[in-house]
């Protein structure tokens, strides 16, 4: 059988649902420079899920950390004796979506768990995401509270782009952009190509599941100050993080985003035309210009549904 596999038998119901084909897990970790958390991390990862009715194993994907993250995760991996660890090292740092991405080309789970390093999840978190496995196909830890840099920005700019998210997927997304996910791999494997390689990449991920028909949940999850040094640019990951969200709805559900676009350039030719037509008794060349630019707008919304319809034939 492949899965989740039962260690030993047991008489009373795990404390999560098992699935009925056997199912690996993966705990994927993508590190950079975080020699002060991975310690604490791993640990606490294996405490929380040893005595679960599982087999998994933690890969941890260095991203060409300058700091001592990779001694300590072998250290570990030497002496870890309950489940295997594997750390993949990268010879440059290409971000940390490039590092998921190679961690879940890697994992050897069917179900892959993702959270950061930097101990801002709680491990236990995980064991309330795998209980909704294999019904959903990936399940988030929607955060309770905002515990990083810059809060005054984070939480004004999360919020407007959450809103527009779910104003573009037509669902209610709690946490957009949270770190701690759980996921089928072979239902990830063919959005990769999608994922940025920076930090708007677990934006990508949720998106791409939700813009095409997987069954995705968020489950309530306690978030902690991280340990060390954030590396959140403000301004930088705050427009790549809207672009992500612009982008991938245009990749998936192009007539969400084209479709207002030209009711709203048809409106204003409308308004502008009305306009030129009581002022002087007749149409001016712009207002025609503003129509036809509302009319190609909406064209190329319908063609690009068309194109991508096809495409997930």
């Amino acid at each position: 059988m492949d899965g989740l596999a039962v260690r030993n038998p047991i008489v009373s119901p795990p404390r999560f649902e098992l699935p009925a084909r056997a199912c690996e897990v993966t705990i994927l970790l993508p590190a950079y420079n975080e020699e002060k958390a991975i310690g604490h991390v791993l640990n606490e990862i294996v405490d929380a899920l040893e005595r679960e009715p599982l087999h998994f194993e933690i890969l941890i994907v260095d991203d060409a950390s300058t700091d001592r993250t990779v001694e300590y995760a072998e250290r570990f991996a030497a002496t870890c004796r309950r489940c295997p660890v594997r750390i993949v090292r990268r010879p440059e740092n290409r971000g940390a979506g490039a590092a998921r991405k190679v961690g879940v080309r890697e994992a050897r789970g069917d179900v892959i768990v993702m959270l950061d390093a930097d101990g801002s999840y709680p491990a236990a978190a995980i064991r309330d995401l795998l209980r909704h496995f294999p019904d959903y196909d990936q399940v988030n830890g929607a955060r309770t509270s905002e515990q990083g840099t810059m809060p005054w920005l984070r939480k004004p700019a999360k919020w407007i782009i959450r809103k527009l998210a779910c104003y573009l997927t037509g669902r209610d997304i709690p946490d957009l952009n949270t770190g701690l996910k759980a996921f089928k791999r072979d239902a990830m494997l063919p959005w990769l190509w999608v994922v940025p390689d920076g930090f708007s990449c677990v934006t990508t991920m949720t998106l791409a599941f939700l813009t095409n028909g997987y069954a995705v949940k968020y489950v309530p999850t306690e978030y902690r100050p991280r340990i060390g040094k954030s590396k959140f640019h403000p301004i930088k990951d705050t427009l790549a993080y809207l672009n992500t969200v612009v982008r991938i709805v245009s990749y998936f559900r192009p007539l969400r985003i084209f479709l207002p676009a030209a009711l709203g350039v048809t409106t204003l030719g409308v308004a502008k035309s009305l306009f030129s037509f009581t002022a002087t008794g007749t149409m001016q060349e712009s207002d025609v210009v503003i129509l036809m630019a509302g009319f190609l707008t909406g064209m190329f919304g319908l063609l690009a549904e068309i194109v991508v319809a096809h495409h997930r034939r």
